[in-house]
């Protein structure tokens, strides 16, 4: 056999070698997109559905369901759902999670007036009132007690609600007296112990720092640091040379 027959062979086992592999692949692609559409399936339009008919509808299809909220709607009746994510028509993998909000039909009750009373009574008089306590922030308000209502959302009284939830604030008492740490670096520990404990503040904790230089007893370091904002109750720690 001659060299040129030599390389034509060789090009045309290259050639049938490249047309496998690429064979090879084509179906190994096709194989695994098939293998992801048998475990999809098509998103159904549940909005309207009652919670237990639509709690059958996504177990058939191999889905989980999952009421993330209630909401009241003049539109749906209580128990129907009323929103739904994946929209209807989303291709949707066998397991995953679809999130609902029911409706609770339209609102049926007033809200009470929460203003002034404690966070304990405003918890009870919701549930007496089929009605749940939502974002509860607490605020320094000097007007008021500690831990009692200072203002609702919504209103009392309010009868347009969406939700059967009440956000509120609590008061957390007035707000403490805040000082301007001063600074002790470069004073004698002595010095700034007795300022400290003529203005009423604690030293907590004195650590010495072996120098080879300079005056012992003198802070090199402190905490709260110079400058910031101290309350009433602040403990000092040092460490001072040595």
């Amino acid at each position: 056999m001659s060299l040129r027959e030599r390389i034509r062979s060789i090009f045309r086992l290259f050639l049938l070698l490249t047309v496998l592999v690429t064979t090879a692949l084509v179906s190994a692609i096709m194989t695994i997109r098939l293998t992801i559409r048998a475990h999809q399936e098509t998103m159904p339009n549940m909005v309207g559905l009652s919670v237990d008919n639509a709690q059958r509808v996504a177990t058939g299809l191999g889905l989980e369901m999952k009421v993330e909220d209630k909401l009241f709607n003049t539109q749906y009746p209580s128990q129907t759902i009323v929103s739904q994510m994946p929209p209807p028509g989303t291709r949707i993998k066998i397991g995953q999670h679809v999130h609902v909000m029911m409706s609770l039909g339209p609102p049926q009750v007033a809200i009470p007036n929460f203003l002034g009373t404690s966070i304990r009574v405003a918890r009870i008089t919701a549930i007496q009132r089929n009605l749940t306590l939502g974002d509860i922030v607490g605020v320094h308000w000097p007007q008021s007690a500690p831990e009692q209502v200072v203002a609702q959302d919504p209103p009392p009284e309010s009868s347009q609600v969406r939700t059967p939830a009440v956000n509120i604030l609590v008061s957390v008492g007035q707000q403490p007296e805040a000082y301007l740490c001063p600074r002790f670096v470069g004073k004698p520990v002595g010095e700034a112990q007795h300022s400290l404990e003529k203005a009423g503040f604690k030293t907590a904790e004195i650590t010495s720092i072996p120098t080879e230089n300079g005056p012992r007893g003198i802070v090199l370091t402190q905490s709260p640091t110079a400058g910031s904002k101290i309350s009433s109750d602040a403990v000092f720690s040092f460490q001072v040379s040595q």
